[in-house]
This record gives structure tokens, C-alpha cells and sequence, in this order.
């Protein structure tokens, strides 16, 4: 197979793992396979292993932060921890519900789902409708955050892959 067909099915790859994050689906491992798809077809001549382990870490990373995030700006609009959960629970049932609308459905589906969530688990914790409206906004905001962060880290996985491509 030719560099430059390897490096366009790169991008193709890396573009549709973008697509994905805000979906609530597993973007970022969508990207990471395509870099090592890319690696695989070039036998690995331009990525070294240091890059391919600092691609698998910054994978994690996001997940990581995803998680965090949501439980931080939920936290941050006075939610409790079991609210943080709630959030959590929420947006990923949300997300799997809203897969059968077209393009948005799951996106939708996981911000109402966290918001949902937060707001359930944190009015059932409290009995205050309120505290459990100002937790589900927090889950919300923390979903978008998330999904920013997760954004910037899969352009910075791609950008890095075909920068090394291109060099090499």
C-alpha cells in the first residue's frame, strides 16, 4: 500500500473518531486505532514506540478526565457525590437510548441523560428540587466540558500521527 493511501486513511479515521466524541461514543479509541492501523500498514516505520505509548496514554487521559469533569462541574453547582454518579449513569443510559434518532439522537440523549441522572440521584440524596435542578445543569456543563477536552486531545493525537507520517 502506498504512504500517501496510508496517510489519507489516517485522516478518514481520525475525522470519523472526532465525529464520534461529542456522539458519546469511543472516539478517541476509534483514532487510536487508526494510528496503529496506520503504523501496521508502514510497519510502523514512522511511529516509534514512545509516540504509540503516549498516544495509548492520552487516550486514557481523556477518559479520565471525562469521568472527573463531570463529577467536578457537578460538584462545583453543589451536587452530591452520589449525584456525581447519577450523572455519570445518566448521560451513559441517555447516550445508548438516543443511538436510534439520526446524528443528534445520542448526543441529546446523553446531555438529558446526565442531567437526569444528577438530578434524580441528587434530589432523592436532599428532597430539594432546586439543589437537584443547579446539580443536573452542573452534570450538563460537565458533559460539554468533557467532550471539549476529549475533542482537543483527539486533534492533538492526529495532528501528532500525521505530522510523524508526513516527516517521515
Amino acid at each position: 500500500m502506498s504512504e500517501s493511501l496510508a496517510v489519507l486513511l489516517l485522516v478518514a479515521v481520525g475525522l470519523a473518531g472526532l465525529v464520534l466524541i461529542p456522539l458519546g461514543l469511543p472516539g478517541l479509541w476509534v483514532i487510536v486505532l487508526g494510528i496503529l492501523g496506520y503504523g501496521w500498514l508502514t510497519d510502523f516505520r514512522t511511529l516509534s514506540a514512545g509516540f504509540l505509548a503516549l498516544v495509548l496514554v492520552l487516550a486514557l487521559v481523556g477518559e479520565a478526565v471525562e469521568a472527573w469533569i463531570g463529577f467536578r462541574f457537578a460538584r462545583r453547582y453543589g451536587a452530591s457525590r452520589r449525584a456525581g454518579w447519577g450523572a455519570l449513569a445518566g448521560g451513559l443510559v441517555g447516550a445508548i437510548v438516543g443511538v436510534p434518532v439520526p446524528i443528534i439522537g445520542s448526543v441529546v440523549g446523553g446531555f438529558v441523560g446526565a442531567f437526569a441522572g444528577a438530578a434524580l440521584f441528587e434530589y432523592t440524596h436532599a428532597r430539594r428540587s432546586e439543589g437537584a435542578v443547579r446539580a443536573g445543569w452542573g452534570a450538563v456543563l460537565g458533559r460539554a466540558a468533557a467532550a471539549a477536552v476529549k475533542m482537543a486531545i483527539g486533534v492533538a493525537l492526529i495532528a501528532g500521527a500525521v505530522f510523524l507520517a508526513l516527516r517521515g
